[in-house]
């Protein structure tokens, strides 16, 4: 499938990687996670599956997955699989019009962290939250300012908080925290332990210096995620493509990733109704492949 009609990224796709089971990770591949937004229609239960029929060892989940069966039902499935979580999606959305909404959005923040420590895994990612009323530099304040309120919660409790910059198409209604630029110095700024950056290169590969940026960023990045840009840009939102079907030279990002020092998993995270569509194992078959030629290399 061409790039130009790829809002399914070739995700129904066979490579070598095949769309069985193999359980037996390629060289390169124990980096390999699968976030479960690939995924949208599996539960999380069928996620970890997946990713044990696979070879896959790391998952990424999301909160409302996980709320659907419960956590300790979550954590005693990765435990009987092998699987483990490399971080839960979402905190954040920190900026809000009211006191009020923003206490009920640092105890949901609170609930969170102790949903992320229930699961076994250290990284909560912070989605920011978008822009009050035409504020910009207000809700960029709130948002500072909740991290802050947040951070000493979450290090009592083992758990670091990935700051994730979007694009600016989102700084609207998704995130004020736009660019890697950005974000490092919120995290610097903050200078609170257990607060980094989360890279995903569908929000970052355009930022003029990105790479000296990630290779001079050190531990502050705690996590990378991987997929595409098509274009056309079929969906602001829903629109990122499988790795390889757009235009993003994800294996230069990953090596300005390792450069800087970061060596853990390495999540596909894909929102794209296709990919959604298509039969979720033959999505994850050609994750593999595409993870192999497209981020390794």
């Amino acid at each position: 499938m061409s790039a130009s009609g790829a809002t399914g990224g070739g995700a129904t796709g066979h490579g070598a990687a095949g769309a069985s089971a193999t359980g037996d990770p390629a060289p390169g591949l124990a980096r390999l996670s699968l976030n479960q937004a690939t995924v949208q229609r599996w539960s999380a239960l069928e996620a970890i599956d997946g990713c044990a029929r696979h070879g896959i060892g790391f998952v990424g989940l999301w909160r409302d997955k996980v709320a659907e069966v419960g956590a300790a039902r979550v954590r005693a499935h990765l435990g009987a699989t092998g699987v483990a979580v490399s971080s839960l999606c979402r905190g954040g959305f920190f900026p809000t019009a009211t006191a009020r909404e923003r206490a009920e959005r640092l105890d949901d923040n609170r609930r969170a962290v102790d949903e992320a420590a229930a699961l076994g895994t250290d990284l909560l990612v912070l989605v920011c939250g978008g822009m009050v009323g035409h504020d910009l530099e207000g809700s960029r304040a709130m948002v500072a300012a909740g991290i802050a309120e947040l951070a000493p919660y979450a290090a009592a409790r083992g758990v670091r908080l990935g700051i994730e910059p979007l694009h600016p198409m989102f700084a609207a209604d998704r995130s004020v925290i736009n660019g890697l630029e950005q974000a490092l110095a919120l995290a610097a700024r903050l200078a609170a332990p257990h607060v980094g950056v989360v890279v995903d290169a569908y929000h970052v590969w355009w930022e003029p210096g990105v790479h000296e940026r990630l290779r001079a960023a050190g531990d502050a990045i705690l996590a990378f995620h991987v997929d595409d840009w098509i274009v056309p840009l079929p969906d602001p939102l829903l629109g990122r493509g499988m790795m390889g079907d757009g235009v993003i030279d994800l294996r230069a990002l990953r090596r300005s990733v390792d450069a800087a020092g970061y060596a853990g998993p390495i999540e596909v995270e894909l929102f794209n109704r296709a990919i959604w569509d298509a039969p979720a194992d033959e999505v994850l078959a050609t994750v593999r492949e595409r993870f192999v030629a497209h981020v390794l290399g």
